[in-house]
This record gives C-alpha cells, structure tokens and sequence, in this order.
C-alpha cells in the first residue's frame, strides 16, 4: 500500500470540467424521463394492469442515487480522496443497481414494446449468452470478484489518472451490480434463475467476499492503492459496512419479491406479456 496520492486524480481533474458534471444530469435526466413516458404508456396500454408507481419511484430513486454519486460533492472528492471513490462505489455499485433493478424496467419494455419487437426482447432473455450472463454466479464473479482484482493489482492505480478509464470503471459497478441484483432478487423475468435457497447461498457467498476484501484492505495485506493509510482503511470500512447493509437490502427484497410471485393471482400472469410473468 502506497503512502502518497500520487496521480490519484489529477489526471482526472486535468480533463474534466462542465462536461463532468453535464453529461450524468442530461443523461439521467434523459433514463428518468424515458421510464416516466413508458409508465405512462403501460397505463394506457392496459389499465387493468397498470404499471406500479412504487416501480417507478425505486427507477427514480436509482437515478437520484446516481446522481449523488456522480454529482458535487461526492463526485470531485472521489477524484481526490480513496474514501470518497469507495462511497462512490457504493452508490453506484450496490444501492442504485438494487434501485432501478427493483423497477423492473425489461418488465416495462415488454408491456410496452410492439408485439414483434416485444417477441425478440424475450428470445434474447432465453438466449443461451443471455442465460449464463444472468446466472448468480456469473454476476457474483463480475460484482464482487473484479474488486479483488481491481484493488489487489495495479488495476486501480493505471485507471485513475485516465477519465476514460474511470467512467468505464463507473459503467462495470453499475452494470454488474444490476446483474447481481437482478439474479438474486429482481423481478424482471430470469430464465437462468435458480431456487430461492440458492440464491440466499450466494448472497451469503457474496457477503463474505466482501468482508473478506474488506478486512484485507483495511489490514494493508496484499493491497496495491496508492493512497494514504487511513484513507484505504476509511474506505475498506465503508466497505465493510456499507456492503453489509446493501447486502441485508438485497436480502429484503429477495424475500419481497418471492413472496409477491406466490401471492401473484394466476388470472395476472395470463394478462402479463410472455416472458414477464416474473413482475409484479
């Protein structure tokens, strides 16, 4: 473990500007507004179905999660201090995901897409590619396995000085985090998904990773982050922390939304789009 901040984004600083703080306000804007009008749509679609407004306030509180993790304060002071990358990583790795993943958005488009398009969305589901992408272990390989990765080899260090590199960092925690929670609890459709006792083994393997890591860290074994002491352990407890709470969320709904599809009237599932019946 480094004791200097060396390149710890100044690189970073350097090249951004506006633009840092433009583009995730038009872009979420952009994913919130889009939702909103696909609610609606569903609404007008089928009334007798609807669409949930609690699935469009968890997507709405996913952007607004993003949005604190991307935005002032938290955003510059990423670049600047290592705890203030791991409550990023928090936000856009673990909170968000569950969020928006509890939105059911696939779900969404089903309902609303045109009946052709609507078929090919749910081939693609039961695509075999589709298939192993959305397998808890797959998604617990890409969430929580890249982070030893990430913070055990120079990885971390050769991305931060690079913006490029860090929102591609940025877009890997969102994208697997949601895979994760999709697997584990989402309501959209998993053809893959296997048995509730299965899932909660892997969460509970996912748990333990993280404390694993964490605790690693915070003790200096193996770690490669150029950054000082107290900073990597302020971090590696939020880690700890942070992920436990996360983790107990995921828990939450995991038990929510099995317990919906048992209590789901059978006359639902008929109405519901081919593919989607997994939603509430």
């Amino acid at each position: 473990m480094g004791h200097d901040m060396h390149g710890h984004g100044h690189g970073h600083a350097a090249g951004s500007g506006l633009l840092d703080t433009l583009l995730p306000i038009l872009a979420l804007a952009a994913a919130a507004g889009a939702y909103v009008l696909l609610a609606r749509r569903a609404r007008r679609r089928n009334p007798v179905l609807g669409w949930s407004r609690r699935r469009t306030g968890w997507f709405l509180a996913g952007t607004v999660l993003l949005g604190i993790a991307l935005l002032p304060p938290v955003g510059p002071f990423a670049h600047e201090d290592f705890r203030g990358h791991m409550a990023q990583h928090m936000l856009i790795g673990m909170y968000a995901p569950l969020a928006l993943v509890l939105a059911a958005p696939v779900t969404l488009l089903l309902r609303t897409l045109p009946a052709a398009r609507g078929r090919q969305l749910t081939a693609v589901l039961h695509s075999p590619p589709a298939r192993v992408v959305a397998h808890p272990a797959v998604a617990l390989a890409l969430s929580t396995g890249s982070l030893a990765v990430l913070y055990f080899t120079p990885l971390y260090n050769a991305i931060t000085p690079h913006p490029a590199a860090h929102w591609l960092l940025h877009a890997h925690f969102l994208l697997s985090g949601c895979l994760f929670a999709h697997a584990i609890a989402g309501p959209d459709p998993a053809p893959s998904r296997p048995g509730v006792k299965a899932r909660l083994v892997y969460l509970g393997v996912a748990i333990a990773a993280h404390a694993v890591i964490s605790q690693l860290m915070y003790g200096g074994f193996w770690v490669d982050i150029h950054a000082p002491v107290d900073q990597v352990q302020g971090g590696a407890e939020m880690m700890y922390y942070g992920g436990d709470i996360a983790e107990l969320l995921l828990a939450a709904a995991l038990v929510t939304t099995w317990r919906s599809d048992h209590r789901r009237p059978a006359a639902v599932d008929a109405v519901a789009p081919r593919g989607a019946s997994a939603s509430a």
